[in-house]
């Protein structure tokens, strides 16, 4: 696994020249899977990798449609949320590809405060189930077995939503 992001100018696509290791600070959280961090001074949507939350209500901007939110949305957010509070130290490591089609960091997020795999953490309580895109597969066993043993203990919204 590939750790730390590329920030700088003229680094190579394996993350050499990227800031030091990868810390950032949580801005805003954004919904259950993806957060808002300040990093070298700039200002970066990360979109968690290898998990998938229920949506959360959103307008219509742009081309996109307005959506209603999704059985448990609300929740995953809040969850992640009290994971990773506003202003707290966070830990970013990439996988081998570094952005999705829509721009934004995919990263697997630990909190510096105690080195708590965010990621894991939201499959393991419920709010989210595991989503794994190759080549971004490092996880990929571990959030699976972590959302099992979540249904397994009916938490999170496998009690509230049903069987997904």
């Amino acid at each position: 696994m590939l750790c730390g992001l590329c920030f700088v100018a003229g680094c190579d696509s394996r993350g050499s020249g990227a800031a030091a290791d990868g810390d950032a600070v949580v801005a805003r959280i954004v919904d259950g899977d993806t957060i808002e961090v300040t990093i070298g001074g700039r200002q970066e949507r990360v979109r968690l990798i290898g998990i998938d939350t229920p949506e959360i209500a959103h307008p219509a901007f742009g081309d996109r449609p307005p959506n209603d939110a999704e059985c448990y949305g609300d929740q995953a957010q809040v969850y992640t949320g009290e994971l990773l509070a506003v202003g707290s130290g966070v830990r970013l490591e990439r996988d081998v590809v570094a952005r999705d089609d829509y721009g934004r960091l995919l990263a697997y997020v630990y909190r510096t405060s105690d080195g708590a795999f965010v990621n894991y953490e939201i499959v393991r309580h419920g709010f989210a189930q595991p989503l794994t895109i190759a080549p971004n597969t490092t996880f990929a066993e571990l959030f699976v077995d972590a959302a099992r043993a979540a249904e397994g203990d009916d938490v999170g919204l496998w009690a509230a939503c049903g069987r997904q």
